[in-house]
C-alpha cells in the first residue's frame, strides 16, 4: 500500500476523473428527465452522486485535494437544505479523518527526522494515528518527561502532491463551482496554492503555535497546546483532549453550541490583536470544546493546527472595523469613499453608494444586534442573494474588488461564519467586535472605554 498516492500520473488520473464523472452524471440525469423524472428531483440526485464521488476522491488523495475539500467543508451551510444532508456526512469526514500512512512509513520518517534512536524520546508511542489531515497525521505518545504529546508527521511527498492537486483542480474549477452556490472556487484554489510552502514548513508552524501558547497561557477561555519539540517534518506538541467541534455540531447541547460559537468568534477577532497572527484554517477539525479549568469556570475552546496563519503585526486592518461601523450607521457615502480608497472599488468603476450599502447590510446583520443566531437558513439566504446571477446583489458583487491583502482575512471570516451556522450558535458578536476590532468603535468612545478599563484596573 502506498503511503500517499503521489505519482503525478496516478493523482492526475484520479482528479481528471472528477469532471468526466460530472459529465457522465449529467448524461444520466438527462436520461432520467426524458424518462419522466422532474428536473428538481434529478438535480438533487445529481448533487448527491457528485458529492459522494468528489469527497471520496479527495479523502483518498489527501494532499491539496483534501485541503481543498476541507476549505469547502465549512461552506456546506450555504447549500439548499434538500441537498445539504447528503453533503454534510461526506464533508464532515474530511474534517477529522483520512486513510492513514503505513506504520513502516511513519517509522521511516521519524528515524530520518529524529534519528535512528527516536523511540528513546518517547515512553510510549501509539502506532495507530489519532487524526489525519491534508499533509500529515497525528500520533498520540508520551514524551520522555512523562507529558502526553501529539506527534505530527508529514506525509512523504506532501509538497509535490499539494501543488500537483491544486494545479489540476484549478483547471476545472468552473465545474466545481456549483458545489457551493455564490462562491468563486478558482480564487480559493489560487490562495491555497500560495500558502502551500508555509504549511509544509513545520518550523514556521511551531513558531506561530509557541506565540499563541504563550499569549493564551493564562486565558480562561482559549487553550493552545505548547510546542514540545520540532525537527524538519515532525512536530511534537502537548496533547489536548476535548470534544471535537464536529461532534458539538452534530450532537452538542444548545449551551455547548452557543459557548463554542462565542469562543470561536472571540478567538477570530482577539487572536490578531493579541499575537499579530490570524489563525487561517478555521474548519471544525482544528477546534475542541474543553471542560472548565475549575469548579466554577465555563467550557473552554481548544485550538489546534497553526500551519496556516496570516501575519498582521497591527492586528486586523482598521478599515474593516471602520467600514462595518459606517455601514451600520447607514452612511452610504462614507462607506463608498472608504471602499474606493482601499481598493475595494476600482477607480475605473462607478457604483451607486446607496446600492453598495444595500448590498452590505444583510451580510453584516450579525454585527447589528446585541446577539445573533447563526443558522443555515440565514447562510443559504445570503448565498442565494449574492450567488443568483439574476439578482442585483450578484451583479453589484461582481463589480467589487477584493485587494490581495484582504484575501485570507475574507476567507477566514467566511469560513468562521460557516462554522457558526453549522453550530446554530447564538453569539454576542457585537461584543467581540467592540472589544477587539480596530475602528469598530468611534474614536472618542474607544478612548473612553480604554480610560474606564485603566481606572477599573487601578
Amino acid at each position: 500500500m502506498s503511503d500517499l498516492p503521489r505519482k503525478a500520473v496516478t493523482r492526475t488520473a484520479k482528479l481528471a476523473a472528477l469532471p468526466l464523472g460530472f459529465a457522465g452524471r449529467a448524461t444520466w440525469g438527462l436520461g432520467k428527465r426524458i424518462g419522466g423524472k422532474s428536473a428538481e428531483i434529478v438535480g438533487r440526485e445529481l448533487q448527491q452522486r457528485t458529492a459522494d464521488q468528489l469527497f471520496k476522491v479527495l479523502g483518498e488523495l489527501k494532499g491539496g485535494a483534501m485541503k481543498f475539500g476541507q476549505a469547502l467543508s465549512v461552506f456546506e451551510s450555504a447549500l439548499p437544505e434538500e441537498v445539504a444532508g447528503p453533503y454534510r456526512a461526506a464533508l464532515t469526514k474530511l474534517q477529522e479523518a483520512a486513510p492513514p500512512m503505513p506504520t513502516s512509513t511513519v517509522h521511516k520518517v521519524l528515524a530520518e527526522r529524529l534519528g535512528e534512536d527516536w523511540r528513546e524520546l518517547f515512553l510510549e508511542f501509539e502506532e495507530k494515528p489519532s487524526a489525519a489531515a491534508s499533509i500529515g497525521q497525528v500520533h498520540r505518545a508520551v514524551w520522555h518527561d512523562g507529558r502526553d504529546v501529539a506527534v505530527k508527521v508529514q506525509y512523504p511527498g506532501a509538497g509535490e502532491a499539494l501543488l500537483s492537486d491544486l494545479a489540476q483542480l484549478s483547471r476545472f474549477a468552473r465545474l466545481l463551482g456549483p458545489l457551493i452556490p455564490g462562491m468563486d472556487v478558482k480564487p480559493l484554489i489560487t490562495e491555497l496554492r500560495d500558502r502551500v510552502s508555509e504549511e509544509l514548513d513545520y518550523e514556521l508552524e511551531a513558531r506561530a503555535q509557541r506565540e499563541h501558547a504563550a499569549e493564551f497561557a493564562d486565558d480562561p477561555d482559549v487553550v493552545v497546546p505548547d510546542v514540545v519539540h520540532q525537527r524538519e517534518q515532525v512536530l511534537v506538541t502537548e496533547w489536548m483532549d476535548g470534544t471535537p467541534m464536529s461532534d458539538v455540531i452534530a450532537d452538542g447541547t444548545e449551551e455547548e453550541r452557543d459557548r463554542a460559537g462565542q469562543l470561536l468568534a472571540r478567538f477570530l477577532f482577539s487572536g490578531p490583536a493579541r499575537t499579530g497572527l490570524l489563525h487561517a484554517d478555521p474548519h471544525p477539525g482544528n477546534f475542541r470544546l474543553l471542560p472548565p479549568a475549575g469548579d466554577e469556570g465555563e467550557l473552554r475552546l481548544g485550538v489546534l493546527d497553526f500551519g496556516t496563519v496570516d501575519r498582521l503585526p497591527g492586528g486586523l486592518p482598521e478599515t474593516i472595523g471602520e467600514s462595518l461601523r459606517l455601514t451600520l450607521e447607514g452612511d452610504a457615502d462614507a462607506v463608498y469613499e472608504l471602499l474606493r480608497t482601499e481598493g475595494f472599488v476600482k477607480e475605473s468603476i462607478d457604483l451607486d453608494p446607496d446600492a453598495v450599502l444595500e448590498y452590505l447590510l444583510p451580510i453584516i446583520e450579525p454585527a447589528e444586534a446585541a446577539e445573533f443566531t447563526f443558522t443555515r437558513s440565514w447562510m443559504r439566504t445570503q448565498g442565494a442573494r449574492i450567488g443568483d446571477p439574476r439578482s442585483p446583489a450578484h451583479q453589484l458583487g461582481k463589480q467589487l474588488n477584493l485587494p490581495p491583502a484582504y484575501l485570507l482575512i475574507h476567507r477566514v471570516t467566511l469560513s468562521t461564519i460557516g462554522v457558526l451556522c453549522q453550530l446554530n450558535a447564538t453569539v454576542r458578536l457585537r461584543e467581540e467586535l467592540e472589544e477587539w476590532l480596530p475602528g469598530f468603535l468611534p474614536e472618542e468612545e474607544f478612548v473612553y472605554e480604554e480610560a474606564a478599563e485603566a481606572e477599573a484596573g487601578a
